[in-house]
């Protein structure tokens, strides 16, 4: 296994439309495991959500977070992001519209935008940054 990769060395990897499980953080201190769309932009991952939702009233709360993609099928490629999640309004409509047209195409993608109406994102940039592949152990 090749570990303490950095994010270009994993291909392509954070350009495929792959579920991450962002973990934010209750009030009691639990963390609240959700599936989520996401995007790696300017050195952080990105996730489109609602000012209300219960993800965004967690980061205000406490913005520990963190975020985890890996591939399902050899050579089981992942990055794990560890820090402190930051809520963003700006350029929203734009992001929330490119990343679900990342997963579902160009018109489905912008009509489920459309309908979520996010208004804001979950920016996590790296505090501690675990990335891997098993490549080797596949030749």
């Amino acid at each position: 296994m090749r570990k303490d990769l950095q994010p270009s060395q994993l291909g392509d990897l954070l350009e495929q439309p792959l579920l991450a499980v962002l973990a934010t953080y209750r009030r009691n201190g639990t963390a609240l495991l959700s599936p989520v769309w996401h995007e790696w932009r300017d050195g952080a991952f990105v996730v489109a959500t609602t000012s209300d939702g219960v993800k965004a009233r967690h980061v205000r709360r406490d913005s520990r977070a963190g975020i985890v993609v890996c591939e399902q099928a050899p050579p089981y490629r992942g990055i794990e992001v560890r820090g402190r999640a930051e809520l963003v309004t700006e350029a929203v409509t734009e992001t929330a519209k490119r990343i679900a047209m990342r997963y579902l195409g160009e018109a489905d993608g912008a009509a489920k935008a459309a309908e979520y109406g996010d208004d804001a994102l979950i920016r996590i940039a790296p505090g501690r940054l675990r990335a891997w592949d098993f490549a080797d152990d596949f030749r």
